[in-house]
């Protein structure tokens, strides 16, 4: 093959800036090590396990009424200075073998907390959280974390739902189905809705069964809303909201909405003011006439064409008699 001077150079070039920019003459050179995590807050594995990324998320303890449960918190500190952090529960049933500790750098602590059922305690599911906090940096907002307690007592469970103040606000090209959930039973319910909406003439709106975002616990209530982007701008509809959730729990309750343009609306209601007004100048015309009729005429004249008695005159029987010529006997 030919020597190419002009291909000879620009491989040299090419080769050069290769060497340049070359992964590995930056590796050469050390990186700065990324900052460790905070601190953070997790149940503690069973056993003295080591802790894995298939611990357990949350706390689940189950025990009747009057009983008394035992557990731990892990507090991990990979930072490279002690962090105190302290420690307390969402409930009365909890309490921590210390409410503050301190974790020294790049240690793990588990602390032992207890929770103890009353004995009147009613059965079912009753959430409570686990919270720490410090003053330095770590998980969430201010240095916080939080743990959930999933805590069930144990006895005849109730799952029950009801749906109540369902409501239709707004017109015209969309409006907002306002209604509130309660859990009346004693666990904790994760709930599943329906909507539908029927017109004089038939559907006007259908949403099959999905599940809302969010649980109740037991007594816990929340105020949701449906958008509806086109309701009917002409109908009377009854609108039906189904709310169902696991172990049989069911509610449904409807709410009338009727719809009307603004020109049916403000049509009559202008004739009925115009009629009113009406009324109320000929009663006005009629008052100022008073009951004898129009006032500062003179006498109304009669059909033949003489004068119609005045009522006094009218009243009198000897005048009559005296006009007709008659009179008494001497």
């Amino acid at each position: 093959m030919p020597f190419r001077p002009r291909t000879a150079v620009s491989g040299a070039i090419l080769a050069t800036a290769a060497v340049l920019l070359c992964p590995a003459a930056a590796a050469a050179r050390p990186a700065a090590a990324p900052a460790p995590p905070g601190w953070s807050a997790a149940p503690a594995p069973g056993d003295g396990a080591t802790p894995s990324a298939q611990d357990r998320p949350y706390f689940y303890l189950e025990g009747a009424p009057g009983t008394v449960m035992n557990d731990r918190l892990s507090l991990r500190n990979p930072t490279g200075r002690a962090v105190t952090v302290r420690l307390r529960g969402s409930g009365a049933w909890i309490a921590f073998a210390a409410k503050a500790v301190t974790v020294p750098p790049r240690t793990r602590a588990a602390v032992p907390f207890t929770v103890t059922v009353p004995r009147d305690a009613a059965p079912g599911d009753h959430p409570a959280t686990l919270v720490a906090t410090t003053t330095g940096s770590g998980r969430g907002a201010g240095g916080r974390d939080t743990v959930p307690v999933h805590l069930r007592v144990s006895g005849p469970v109730l799952a029950a739902l009801t749906v109540e103040n369902v409501s239709v606000r707004g017109r015209g090209e969309a409006a907002v189905i306002r209604y509130t959930l309660v859990n009346r039973g004693n666990t904790v319910l994760t709930p599943r809705l329906a909507v539908r909406a029927d017109g004089l003439f038939g559907p006007v709106l259908r949403r099959g069964v999905r599940t809302l975002p969010g649980r109740l616990s037991p007594g816990q209530s929340a105020e949701l809303t449906e958008p509806w982007a086109d309701p009917p701008g002409l109908d009377a509809v009854e609108v039906r909201l189904t709310a169902t959730a696991d172990g049989g729990a069911h509610g449904s309750a409807t709410a009338s909405y009727t719809a009307l343009p603004w020109g049916v609306v403000a049509g009559p209601a202008f004739l009925l003011a115009a009629g009113a007004g009406g009324l109320v100048i000929v009663r006005r015309r009629r008052r100022a006439q008073g009951p004898g009729g129009p006032q500062g005429g003179g006498p109304v004249g009669s059909a033949d064409g003489g004068k119609r008695p005045s009522g006094r005159q009218a009243a009198d029987p000897a005048v009559e008699l005296a006009s007709t010529g008659s009179g008494a006997r001497s």
